[in-house]
């Protein structure tokens, strides 16, 4: 005899729960997992059964609803062990396209959470070139760095950030010191390292100052190159707050201002039109939007204290 495969034993326990309690937020204090991701599992059950199980406003369930959760509670209550996975079993891909300073800085050390939340997918990283939205292959879902605005994909803001200069102890002792870097004469005092990703335009405006472009000097093309360069001592960098703060926690780049400007570029979240659809898509675009938390060290360090 033949069965069709099992649908995921937590999407189950959720729907049983969510049938259960009428609530979203409720539901997911009882397993313990955020709302967002008891209604992706709603959807990846009803995806996998081919029926609506509820109707959308007052999480009452349909009449296949009803007649499923019957069979879900009695098949739930004859379980002692989790169901192995079957050899035959389809696996949830999902492939995620990323730039690599914003994958290695940020989506990397928080990625357990989103294993945790979702173990049945299957998840496959590549890197993209920022700017020029290159991607080895094809990709379900694409990080891009750039000012937005695309009119090929639908987008979601993940990271807009704010930048300020900085350089190594090293180079300060050396060149400085500086008194908020923001005179024409300290800029002409520093080498500039410079990176389309992050213009100096950027603060040249900001201080008021009618400088151009710098067109000399070193240039880099991923920001972690840039930020590895000025605690290496190339000269100054416009750094990101949020994806330079572990070369700022660790001492390795030291800010020469108090002030932090809004940057022109920002990471966006982008999709083809039907692509969320999927579950599985949907759910990473929520994770990556509502932010994937503190890394489990940082939340270790928060729960001792």
């Amino acid at each position: 005899m033949s069965f069709r495969a099992i649908p995921p034993i937590h999407c189950l326990v959720t729907f049983e729960t969510l049938a259960r309690l009428r609530s979203v937020s409720r539901a997911a204090d009882e397993l313990c997992v955020t709302a967002s991701a008891v209604s992706h599992r709603v959807r990846q059950l009803e995806a996998h059964v081919g029926l609506r199980l509820f109707s959308r406003g007052d999480f009452s369930l349909t009449a296949e609803g009803v007649a499923y959760l019957a069979q879900v509670r009695t098949g739930l209550a004859a379980l002692q062990h989790l169901p192995a996975r079957r050899g035959g079993e389809e696996t949830t891909r999902l492939k995620v396209a990323l730039t690599p300073t914003y994958a290695r800085t940020y989506v990397m050390p928080r990625l357990e959470t989103f294993r945790t939340a979702y173990p049945e997918v299957e998840l496959t990283l590549q890197v993209s070139i920022p700017l020029l939205n290159v991607t080895a292959e094809d990709a379900d879902l694409e990080v891009r760095f750039g000012t937005g605005g695309y009119t090929d994909r639908e987008y979601r803001v993940v990271a807009a950030g704010e930048v300020t200069p900085a350089c190594s102890p090293a180079f300060l002792a050396e060149h400085g010191p500086f008194d908020g870097f923001e005179t024409a004469d300290e800029l002409r005092q520093a080498r500039l390292i410079r990176s389309p990703l992050e213009p100096w335009s950027t603060w040249f405006a900001a201080c008021g100052l009618p400088l151009r472009e710098p067109d000399a000097g070193a240039q880099f093309n991923d920001l972690g190159l840039v930020y590895d360069a000025a605690a290496a001592g190339f000269g100054v960098a416009l750094v990101r707050l949020d994806m330079g703060a572990a070369w700022f926690d660790s001492g390795r780049l030291q800010r020469l201002s108090r002030r932090a400007v809004p940057s022109p570029n920002a990471n966006y979240i982008c999709w083809k039109p039907g692509t969320l659809e999927r579950w599985e898509c949907a759910a990473f675009v929520d994770w990556l939007v509502q932010g994937p938390g503190p890394t489990p060290a940082a939340a270790q360090k928060l729960n001792a204290g």
